[in-house]
């Protein structure tokens, strides 16, 4: 409840206007359009609900048939202002992949991902059900990606400013997911919160449309490098001052992605077994 707290305190002080649009201050301003763009992306998810129900279909006895367990599983990830809510998946690893390990960050080839799943993860086809949390209003189709609560616990009091991403919906694709590869250590989530602030400071329908082209040509393998710089989605800027800032993190003085994660694993285990519908977090990013 803190978490949430703490973010709801942030934003009104950012309705009041006292923030910088500028990604290198201490508080920033969400750029208009993120006023209405929940009625975009609930208007664009209702047209895209026959098609890709029936490829969400297709998918999950697909994956039914070629492992044990359910097609679709549950996690539950931090959204806006900290609430938390249960995102969707096509299920691409085994069932209770963590069932020893607790919350662990996936791995270039984890042997915990079925042989349908690496297929589908490649293609990114796996967030499809995410389609379903924009229609509850609880993810946008552009946006940070969300996190879950055992890591975003640790990394608000590692990472400087992480919490400002949870100001908008968070998305099922995003400018640091085409931009980044996935986490390896401290220094790139903090470039990722440092596209995400970005992104968040001047969001735009144009920028939207781009990220979203970006996303849906990567599937048909498209040279990734060619799109970010064909749709100028390139942003060296905000990376460049994380670069040269030289901002440490806080937190533990052993705060290394092991560390993290053992902590965040920890926070899952308080609450008693560790949940069966827990999988790894996943970045899917195009790189």
């Amino acid at each position: 409840m803190a978490l949430t707290s703490s973010i709801t305190t942030q934003n009104q002080h950012y309705r009041r206007g006292e923030a910088s649009k500028s990604v290198d201050t201490h508080v920033i301003q969400r750029a208009d359009y993120f006023r209405w763009k929940v009625a975009l992306d609930l208007a664009i998810a209702c047209l895209l609900l026959i098609p890709v129900s029936i490829m969400i279909a297709i998918l999950v006895l697909l994956v039914c048939m070629t492992s044990r367990g359910p097609g679709i599983y549950q996690q539950i990830r931090v959204g806006k202002h900290g609430r938390r809510f249960m995102i969707y998946k096509i299920r691409t690893m085994r069932v209770n992949a963590e069932a020893a390990s607790g919350p662990v960050w996936t791995q270039s080839g984890d042997p915990r991902v079925t042989f349908l799943g690496v297929l589908l993860r490649k293609l990114h086809l796996d967030e499809l059900p995410q389609l379903f949390n924009v229609l509850r209003g609880e993810m946008s189709f552009v946006g940070p990606r969300p996190e879950r609560p055992e890591f975003v616990r640790v990394l608000s009091e590692t990472v400087p400013r992480y919490r400002d991403r949870l100001l908008v919906r968070p998305g099922i694709t995003g400018l640091a997911q085409i931009n980044l590869p996935p986490d390896s250590d401290l220094m790139s989530v903090r470039r990722k919160v440092a596209l995400d602030l970005d992104y968040i400071g001047h969001g735009n329908l144009w920028l939207d449309v781009r990220l979203l082209l970006c996303t849906a040509l990567r599937v048909f393998k498209v040279p990734e490098g060619f799109l970010v710089w064909i749709l100028d989605l390139q942003r060296p800027e905000p990376l460049a001052a994380i670069n040269a800032s030289g901002e440490a993190c806080s937190g533990p003085e052993e705060a290394t992605p092991g560390t993290i994660l053992l902590q965040a694993a920890q926070a899952s285990m308080s609450n008693g077994a560790p949940r069966k519908d827990f999988q790894p977090v996943t970045s899917h990013k195009p790189r």
